[in-house]
């Protein structure tokens, strides 16, 4: 452990991660079937943005977010942490107050495609995303709407989020 480098070592981890949740999907697929699948997959990712940014804002010293630079800073430092170099999606601060995110190759979508479930999979990693907005209080609308897997509904996954802040 001690040979490895902060990055490796943050690398083990995310896959590790990842791997669990493969797995519980898979398993939870298998008893449940993938319509309670969905619903508990997107919940939990839901929840786990809430605490994300429960935790950042303490890691930050954040109190609240009131000017989408405080917002850009938040966005990157937990992007820092949480994004695999595995995980090949982008994301874009546009204009005084727009977040364009966009997953290139996402590896849920691989995934759900092996296991033969794409067409009816439901998408939980934007959930988690938005599960830290709406830890930070955060006014905010997305475009486009989610029903599905947008790369295997659209062949591409951009969603831009646009906040409003106080003036």
């Amino acid at each position: 452990m001690e040979s490895m480098s902060k990055n490796e070592l943050k690398e083990l981890l995310i896959k590790g991660w990842m791997t669990h949740d493969a797995m519980w999907f898979l398993y939870c697929l298998q008893k449940t079937g993938i319509e309670v699948t969905n619903k508990i997959n997107k919940a939990a990712s839901k929840g786990l943005g809430l605490v994300e940014a429960k935790r950042f804002k303490k890691i930050l010293g954040i109190d609240k977010i009131t000017k989408f630079n405080e917002l850009k800073l938040f966005v990157k430092s937990i992007f820092d942490v949480v994004k695999g170099e595995f995980m090949n999606f982008s994301y874009e601060f546009l204009n005084d107050n727009e977040l364009e995110c966009e997953m290139h190759q996402c590896f849920a979508h691989d995934g759900i495609e092996r296991i033969g479930f794409l067409s009816q999979y439901q998408c939980g990693i934007y959930e988690r995303i938005e599960g830290w907005f709406q830890g930070l209080g955060l006014k905010y609308r997305v475009s486009p709407q989610i029903n599905g897997c947008l790369l295997y509904q659209e062949k591409k996954c951009i969603r831009r989020y646009t906040f409003t802040f106080p003036s």
